[in-house]
C-alpha cells in the first residue's frame, strides 16, 4: 500500500482495499465502519492524530503477509451474504442474551457506586432490540432480494434492495453509536479496582462484541451494500 494509493480514499475504502488496514485504524481509535465515508485526514483530525503517522503505518503494511482469504471485496455477493450470516450474525445472536444479562447484573450490583453501568445496561437492551430485528430483516428480506437480483430477478427485487439498504444503514449508525457510548462510559472497558469477576467478564465480552460489530458493519456498509446498490440501480 503506497501513500499515493491512499490519496482521496475514505477510511472505509482503504480497509475494503486491504483488510490489514483495519488493525491500524482500530489501534488509533478511528471508526472505519459507520464512519467509513470520512477521509483519512478528517478522521485523524477528529482524534487529534497526525495523518502522516497513520499513512506511515499503512504503508508499512506492505511488509506484512497478505491473507487472500480476507479479500472480501472480490467475493461473490451471494457468498458474502452467507459469510456474514454464518459468521457475524451467529456471533451476535449467541452473545446478545449473555450481554443483556451480564450488563443488567453488574448494574444492579455495582450501579450505586458506578452509575454509568445503569446507562450501559439500558443502551445494550436497546442494541439487543434493534439488532434482533435488523438481522431478521437482512436474513429474510435483504439478502434473499440481493440473491434474486444477482439471478436476474424483477424490478421489484431491485426496489427492495434499495429501500432496505437505505433504512439499514441508519440502523448501523445507531448500533455503532450506542457501542461507542458504551466504550466511553466504561472508560474503554477498564475494570475498576472494586470490580468483581462478573464485571471483568462483562467488559471482556463487550469489547469482543464491539470488535466484531466493527468488522460486521464494515463488510456491509463498505462492500456488500455498495456493490448491491450498484447492481440494483443499473
Amino acid at each position: 500500500m503506497s501513500s499515493k494509493n491512499l490519496s482521496g480514499l475514505s477510511v472505509g475504502e482503504i480497509v475494503a482495499n486491504d483488510f490489514r488496514a483495519a488493525a491500524v485504524f482500530k489501534n488509533a481509535g478511528i471508526d472505519y465502519c459507520c464512519g467509513g465515508k470520512k477521509g483519512l485526514t478528517e478522521s485523524c483530525e477528529e482524534k487529534g492524530i497526525n495523518p502522516a503517522t497513520i499513512v506511515k503505518e499503512l504503508v508499512e503494511l506492505e511488509s506484512d503477509p497478505v491473507n487472500p482469504a480476507l479479500n472480501f471485496r472480490e467475493w461473490e455477493l451471494g457468498f458474502l451474504c452467507d459469510y456474514i450470516m454464518n459468521t457475524h450474525h451467529k456471533f451476535v445472536l449467541k452473545n446478545l442474551p449473555d450481554l443483556v444479562f451480564y450488563t443488567g447484573k453488574i448494574a444492579s450490583v455495582h450501579g450505586e457506586h458506578h452509575p454509568e453501568l445503569v446507562e450501559i445496561s439500558r443502551l445494550f437492551v436497546k442494541i439487543n432490540e434493534e439488532l434482533l430485528q435488523h438481522l431478521k430483516n437482512e436474513e429474510e428480506v435483504l439478502f434473499p432480494a440481493i440473491k434474486a437480483v444477482l439471478a436476474g430477478a424483477s424490478e421489484e427485487h431491485k426496489a427492495t434492495v434499495i429501500s432496505e439498504i437505505t433504512r439499514m444503514a441508519g440502523e448501523h449508525e445507531f448500533a455503532g453509536g450506542a457501542m461507542d457510548s458504551i466504550s466511553e462510559l466504561s472508560n474503554h472497558y477498564l475494570v475498576p479496582e472494586d470490580g468483581c469477576n462478573t464485571y471483568s467478564v462483562t467488559y471482556k465480552l463487550l469489547q469482543e462484541f464491539e470488535d466484531d460489530l466493527h468488522v460486521h458493519v464494515h463488510l456491509e456498509n463498505n462492500i456488500l451494500y455498495l456493490k448491491a446498490l450498484a447492481i440494483a440501480t443499473k
